[in-house]
């Protein structure tokens, strides 16, 4: 044996009780305090990491709202030839037409590439977390606050809403009157 571990068992066998307890709660509590710190070190760590992949996910998020409004014009434009004017319209002017539906493809793929993505909005529900109702309109059948039009496309970056859809939605059908006045007689 060395002289340290002599040491412990000299002051094993001649410390009192209490002063080996008080001993023994002081190293408990240094090892919990230890353990502590280490928790501590690693949820910094992961929250460093994590920190990092969002900057590193959403830092194009100005550039790509910049992005989705010439994507707009492009849809625009393309919205304003309608298919029977295409068929009719001279080459020159079909090759433009098909230029500008190719640059469009090519800007919403190169979004996508970064993580922009459109609000799907194909199931006709309403969710005011990722539409924006702009307007209501006769429902035509659909049920009331069910989607009936997108006046501007969505687009979430990620997980995070980028643009919320411009929509219109179904409002309530109004029950006939009752009388054939229209004028409420039991107010």
């Amino acid at each position: 044996m060395n002289n340290d571990e002599n040491h412990v068992e000299g002051l094993q066998e001649t410390a009192p009780p209490s002063e080996m307890e008080t001993l023994r709660a002081e190293a408990a509590d240094l090892r919990d305090r230890l353990l502590r710190a280490l928790a501590d070190a690693d949820n910094m760590r992961k929250r460093a990491e994590r920190d990092r992949q969002d900057a590193s996910q959403y830092a194009v998020t100005k550039f790509a709202r910049d992005m989705l409004q010439i994507a707009d014009n492009f849809a625009r434009a393309l919205a304003a030839c309608p298919q029977a004017v295409r068929e009719a319209a001279d080459p020159a002017v079909k090759a433009v037409l098909d230029g500008v539906e190719a640059t469009e493809r090519q800007l919403l793929a190169a979004l996508e590439r970064y993580g922009v993505k459109p609000i799907d909005t194909a199931d006709g529900k309403f969710d005011p977390n990722f539409h924006q109702a702009i307007a209501e309109v006769p429902g035509e059948g659909r049920p009331a606050g069910s989607i009936v039009d997108v006046v501007q496309a969505g687009y979430l970056i990620g997980e995070r809403l980028l643009r919320p859809a411009m929509v219109t939605v179904a409002r309530r059908s109004e029950p006939a009157p009752a009388s054939g006045n229209g004028v409420d007689t039991e107010a």
